[in-house]
């Protein structure tokens, strides 16, 4: 599961660069903005902490819950929008429409949104609306899951890396964030356990037993695949900009994303531990790539 969104995240990043579309642009991210980011992040991870300790859980979850119903129809409906259009025959009466939010008048009127969708677009937001009802009646983990691979797609295809030193100094932080909040307390553990939100992958251990009713989960959080995933895109884009037909980065970075989580899972399961995936992760999705280009005389062009 954590495989599919970096893949094909990372193929759709490609055309997300190129593409002319104002509501589809990425959102770039500059070296500051990765220097801030596990700061940022630790904030609000422990303040996620303090809200589990003071207030109900059963509130707090209520709230994320119809938070993220809005966020996962939107991102499912984004995500299933490109299969959805070849499945729809091409006689399908498909027309145009236009959301447009103003705000002032006369010379002044400035636009503060503008949306264009079509009818194809509000069947994938029906379909994705029905997912969103079933999760939140029944919270189930195929549910989380739809939402949560929605999520990790959408993040590797709309957050673009600046060049391969912000990667770095991105994957080299949230490295330390990880492995402190995970080894040196207990808060990054209770609060994906708290946090009933498609914030995190599941996967029952107990699913042989007890089939779709199983409640034994193994969890991924979706940190651990968007934030490789968007440096393995990146890599996927310097492939291509390199003009040799050849995607020997991307592969690479994504054979040692597979090496990486294969070795958090041997770990984890020889120690009976939660591990930061990141630990394992990080070094090889960096190391791998950096190797390969030393290799070939390359690792001044990829950090040009």
């Amino acid at each position: 599961m954590a495989l599919l969104p970096i893949f094909f995240g990372a193929m759709r990043s490609v055309s997300c660069a190129r593409g002319k579309n104002s509501s589809d642009m990425p959102e770039t991210i500059t070296s500051r903005d990765a220097a801030r980011f596990p700061i940022i992040a630790s904030c609000t991870l422990f303040g996620l902490y303090i809200f589990f300790k003071i207030f109900s859980q059963e509130y707090i979850n209520l709230l994320l819950s119809m938070y993220f119903f809005i966020l996962g129809v939107l991102a499912l409906a984004h995500t299933v929008s490109p299969l959805m259009n070849r499945v729809f025959p091409e006689n399908f009466p498909n027309k145009q429409y236009q959301l447009l939010f103003t705000q002032g008048s006369g010379d002044s009127k400035e636009e503060v949104l503008n949306y264009e969708f079509d009818t194809r677009d509000l069947v994938c937001l029906l379909i994705s609306g029905v997912v969103g009802v079933w999760y939140l009646l029944k919270k189930h983990w195929i549910a989380n899951n739809l939402f949560g691979l929605a999520f990790a797609l959408n993040g590797v295809e709309l957050l673009h890396l600046n060049n391969v030193s912000t990667g770095c100094i991105l994957l080299g932080g949230l490295f330390i964030y990880d492995v402190f909040w995970v080894f040196g307390t207990n808060v990054m553990v209770t609060v994906a356990k708290s946090f009933e939100a498609p914030i995190k992958l599941v996967f029952p251990q107990d699913l042989l037993e007890k089939g779709l009713e199983a409640n034994n989960f193994a969890m991924l959080g979706l940190g651990d695949i968007v934030i490789p995933g968007i440096f393995i895109a990146l890599l996927l884009r310097f492939d291509i900009s390199l003009k040799k037909n050849s995607h020997t980065y991307f592969y690479t970075s994504f054979l040692a994303y597979i090496f990486g989580l294969a070795l958090t899972i041997f770990v984890m399961h020889t120690f009976k531990h939660a591990q930061p995936a990141l630990l394992y992760l990080v070094p090889a999705c960096i190391g791998f790539p950096l190797l390969v280009a030393l290799i070939k005389g390359e690792l001044t062009e990829m950090f040009r």
